[in-house]
């Protein structure tokens, strides 16, 4: 199986062990993995802020980056929720449609293509709560929202739950939004801060030693609140706790 990994600009940027930890975890599953050098964004920035149009010689570059890969995997649901279903500047010629389907976050790539029943070099012996990031979880379906009243599933806790030593602590309200929101932040900083401080609180009300995500930019904006209200909390991303970081 031929893989290409994609990482986003902000994991490039800011916390490049998440994308190192992603590669070392794909290669342990004996994949072909490349990483394209020319590789840039997926044009997020541009499409949160109203400028779609202005993505297109982006999402060209996307594509020509990424064409003939079985999968392109991504250690973000904001970003592989972009590809998806907004990479729409450009023609939608079939080599762009197949990038597009192909594009996968690594939590559903590890549960729902490689079905992944075991990390056994994995051990992380504390308490974790751990944060839905919206597009995660309502755009590409990594569990359940709650206010579809439908069955419970997720697929990191899933994944997480094969981890020896690790304890899930529960949130009072799991699926609510940190604030964040991309470029959302810019505009609405004020909101933004408040939805992370809640965010915060309800991590450490329920007893989390480490907030992990599949979602570095999420964890990058809590991290922030939690250091400004001197919260004890640690965040990692998901791909470093299968990968078997030792905290």
């Amino acid at each position: 199986m031929r893989v290409a990994l994609f990482v986003p600009c902000y994991v490039d940027a800011f916390e490049p062990q998440v994308g190192i930890a992603t590669l070392e975890l794909l290669r342990r599953f004996d994949l072909d993995v490349t990483y394209p050098f020319d590789q840039t964004c997926c044009g997020q920035p541009m499409t949160n802020t109203g400028c779609h149009k202005e993505a297109a010689a982006t999402e060209a570059l996307f594509v020509r980056n990424f064409s003939g890969f079985d999968h392109i995997v991504v250690p973000s649901g904001s970003c592989a929720h972009q590809v998806r279903e907004h990479m729409t500047a450009i023609p939608q010629t079939p080599a762009v449609k197949a990038v597009r389907e192909r594009t996968l976050e690594l939590v559903e790539f590890l549960h729902d293509v490689l079905k992944v029943d075991a990390f056994p070099w994995a051990e992380f012996p504390y308490k974790v709560s751990y944060h839905n990031n919206c597009n995660a979880l309502r755009g590409i379906g990594h569990a359940a929202p709650s206010e579809l009243h439908g069955p419970f599933f997720s697929k990191p806790l899933d994944l997480l739950k094969k981890v020896k030593g690790l304890e899930l602590v529960q949130l009072a309200r799991p699926d609510e939004c940190c604030g964040f929101g991309g470029t959302y932040c810019v505009a609405e900083p004020a909101v933004s801060v408040k939805m992370g401080y809640d965010k915060v609180a309800d991590h450490a009300r329920a007893g989390a030693e480490y907030v992990v995500s599949a979602d570095s930019s999420c964890m990058m904006h809590q991290q922030g609140c939690a250091r400004r209200l001197g919260v004890d909390l640690r965040f990692i991303h998901i791909a470093q706790v299968l990968n078997g970081a030792t905290a």
